[in-house]
């Protein structure tokens, strides 16, 4: 399938599951069925906390945007996995390629500021739980979500120029699932320093002050968390609070193994692409149930627009 052009590439094979062809469809139905609750459970999500006014809150609309992202990061890149289990057609044009590059990497950049942006609201509400009104207000709310998503999607503006400027003149075959920065990297025919030292440079500063900014208002979270004099209540807020540093861990540690080392080091194909399905496909299904279904509130709502809806359905 290697197609051959001495002076350029125009399209691309995605190779990342070719080399499964005898579950392929059993593969198709699993990921079918995980994107499927992936949308319905960030969609329930964004109509309970759309229609539920109790919940029009600072930490909700953080929520909200959350599964917003949960909703776009796997529709950029599973739909055209499943044509490619279906069909056996692994082809992807270039421009196709680096459209699906430049969205993913923005959503995936925004869903990293965005979980530092939601550690500082629950640390301000925490630490300074009197102040909290007058520190996280609707504007800083607005202003803290339009910079994330203008970060991330200015981030992989950046990092999409400076992949696509390489040239492409032999190998097209992407040894993953979806086109990326460091499978389509490796593919150059042309040096590659100095987009390997961008990722490691740019998103390394970018994405480790993100997860410093997340990790120190944990900290500072934890601690609050021990002074309280109850049992109950600290094994309360314990239980609330590990389950989003398990998320915020499972896709900072994968973020980090994918993006922060040069892709020209030793690696093994087979790990890339589970690392990147627990990140791209797995983690968006899960952030609703730990970020939001265990919460009471939203609960409460999703069960009151769910038996409206049925309701309605029956009249």
């Amino acid at each position: 399938m290697d197609i051959y052009n001495e002076t350029t590439v125009t399209q691309f094979i995605l190779i990342g599951l070719s080399d499964l062809p005898a579950v392929r469809y059993p593969l198709f139905v699993v990921f079918a069925i995980i994107y499927q609750v992936t949308l319905v459970g960030n969609g329930a999500i964004l109509l309970a906390i759309g229609t539920e006014k109790k919940l029009h809150t600072p930490m909700y609309y953080f929520l909200a945007n959350l599964s917003l992202l949960d909703i776009f990061c796997p529709s950029t890149t599973v739909p055209k996995m499943l044509e490619n289990l279906l069909t056996e057609n692994h082809s992807i044009s270039f421009i196709g390629c680096a459209l699906q590059l430049y969205f993913l990497v923005a959503l995936v950049g925004t869903e990293v500021f965005l979980l530092s942006v939601m550690a500082y609201d629950r640390y301000v509400a925490i630490c300074f739980p009197l102040r909290y009104t007058l520190i996280i207000t609707k504007v800083r709310c607005v202003q803290l979500t339009v910079g994330t998503w203008t970060a991330g999607f200015l981030n992989s503006l950046l990092h999409t120029v400076s992949t696509f400027r390489l040239s492409f003149c032999k190998y097209n075959l992407v040894n993953q699932y979806y086109c990326d920065i460091p499978p389509v990297v490796a593919l150059s025919c042309s040096s590659t320093y100095v987009a390997e030292m961008l990722i490691l440079v740019e998103a390394g500063i970018l994405g480790i002050s993100a997860f410093l900014v997340t990790f120190i208002s944990y900290f500072y979270i934890i601690s609050t968390v021990l002074k309280i004099q109850s049992v109950e209540g600290k094994r309360k807020a314990f239980s609330a609070y590990a389950s989003h540093l398990l998320v915020i861990c499972l896709f900072g540690g994968t973020m980090i193994f994918t993006y922060v080392r040069p892709y020209s080091s030793h690696h093994s194909p087979g790990i890339d692409r589970l690392i990147s399905m627990l990140y791209g496909i797995v983690t968006p299904m899960l952030n609703p149930m730990i970020y939001s279904l265990r919460n009471t509130e939203v609960k409460g709502a999703v069960r009151r627009v769910l038996c409206h809806r049925t309701y309605l359905l029956q009249v």
